[in-house]
């Protein structure tokens, strides 16, 4: 165990037997990274809920009384963020939002969260959703990322088609003026997703707060504004 350039403890994992060596990586970084660290002395279920309170730091697009949902939600530090800012997870109806999170996995229940294990991607969903929040939703987030192959133009075209699904999904249930935010990745492969997200938002943007990993090509759109005419909030 060595000291890092910052002065903290350095925690190497030996190599040999059946772990593989980017296990090893990630088993390293992981057990390295501050931010998981904290995620666990504060509570949070993954050291991603720092990035979505980063954001909405900067950005102030949860707010309370809202209805939230959060696509590929499990493990769910990102619907905890939420729960608490729309404040669904203070257990009182008086101006308290709702934060609904959905994914293929199970997910251990949350206060202030409901759990529906669907698939976004099913021509349902958005029906379903409407029916359980009883209306549409002011903010459709996603920290959703595709399986990887390995292949970088494939990976690229994956994650992508996943983030336009995704804003395909957000454009069927928001409230005029909703707010849409997913995870992407730094590539050429962009135009098509940010032409759409310019044509059904007022302001688009890049952000990448401080809690992803410098030497990751993440980043996040964040789209404001949405110009549709949901029936479902009506």
């Amino acid at each position: 165990m060595a000291k890092d350039t910052t002065g903290r403890l350095h925690v190497t994992v030996k190599s040999g037997g059946k772990r593989k060596l980017s296990s090893k990586l990630w088993l390293e970084r992981q057990l390295n990274d501050p931010y998981v660290t904290q995620a666990k002395r504060d509570g949070f279920r993954s050291r991603a809920a720092y990035k979505l309170q980063e954001i909405d730091d900067k950005h102030r697009f949860l707010k309370r009384g809202q209805v939230v949902v959060d696509l590929g939600a499990a493990p769910g530090g990102w619907s905890q963020i939420a729960a608490k800012r729309v404040g669904s997870a203070e257990g009182k109806d008086n101006g308290r939002g709702k934060v609904v999170a959905i994914d293929l996995l199970e997910m251990p229940e949350l206060p202030g969260v409901t759990f529906a294990q669907m698939d976004f991607l099913d021509e349902h969903a958005p029906d379903k959703l409407r029916a359980m929040i009883g209306g549409g939703a002011d903010v459709v987030m996603s920290d959703m990322a595709a399986n990887t192959t390995g292949h970088r133009k494939t990976d690229q075209l994956r994650i992508i088609g996943l983030v336009e699904n995704a804003a395909a999904f957000a454009c069927e249930i928001l409230n005029p003026g909703g707010t849409f935010l997913a995870k992407v990745f730094q590539s050429g492969a962009e135009a098509d997703l940010l032409a759409q997200l310019k044509r059904d938002f007022a302001t688009v943007k890049h952000v990448k707060p401080a809690a992803s990993r410098q030497d990751s090509s993440e980043r996040y759109v964040l789209a404001l504004g949405f110009r549709g005419t949901n029936t479902a909030s009506a």
